[in-house]
């Protein structure tokens, strides 16, 4: 059963190789590093403080390193029961200062819902963006399915990785364009360092405006997941 997400995973990867041989000209690649807080207030209610950089490694045909934004967001998250919880987010984009685009104020919605079965967590993820701009606001539903396990055994313990994909369908709608229609595939490799420190990296294929123009983007992921 791993070693068949993990093949999946893999063929995902092998797909987007060749999209992005076939649109190099609409292709980047950028990297992503991430710093997250988690704290459970209560047995209900949790919070979550993350902190985004974004840079370009790969633009206009040419390699080079440019920074392009910073994201710092927050989430308060209600537990339902063991299996379904409801957050609500902030988030607050910063480009101006990079001349890369406009700064984004973000209101998020969230409903998720969690099943674990031998060892390996499935995860419905539904998520209603309000992304506010200076110019518009674009309203953006989101639908991602997840899975993650540990590579050895049926449990995580530290000192051991583990292993998580997903598969993400995007719908954007503003008045003043055309609706915009996204995917993204996500798979990465993490290891428990500590009782409360996760360390994560992996690869995110995105197509974006597939239904538009369509842009190539790969994502090189880092993060470290504190819980406090």
């Amino acid at each position: 059963m791993i070693m068949s997400y993990i093949k999946f995973a893999g063929l995902i990867i092998l797909i987007t190789s060749s999209f992005v041989l076939k649109a190099q000209n609409n292709f980047m690649t950028l990297g992503e590093t991430s710093f997250a807080l988690n704290h459970k207030v209560s047995k209900n209610y949790s919070l979550n403080f993350a902190t985004r950089s974004r840079y370009f490694i790969y633009n206009n045909q040419n390699l080079q390193y440019q920074q392009q934004q910073i994201d710092i967001f927050h989430f308060s998250t209600i537990a339902l029961n063991f299996n379904h919880d409801l957050s609500l987010g902030i988030y607050y984009r910063n480009r101006d200062l990079f001349n890369t685009g406009s700064d984004e104020v973000r209101i998020t919605q969230q409903f998720n819902y969690k099943k674990q079965k031998l060892g390996i967590r499935y995860g419905h993820r539904f998520r209603a963006e309000q992304r506010i701009f200076n110019t518009k606001t674009v309203f953006r539903q989101r639908y991602r399915f997840a899975v993650d396990f540990p590579l050895s055994g049926e449990k995580l313990d530290v000192g051991e990785p583990y292993f998580l994909s997903s598969l993400e369908a995007l719908l954007s709608l503003s008045k003043p364009d055309k609706p915009e229609i996204d995917q993204r595939s996500t798979a990465q490799i993490g290891y428990q360092l500590t009782e409360n420190l996760k360390l994560q990296i992996g690869l995110e294929y995105r197509l974006e405006a597939f239904n538009v123009k369509t842009k190539h983007n790969l994502f090189a992921l880092s993060s470290a997941i504190l819980k406090i």
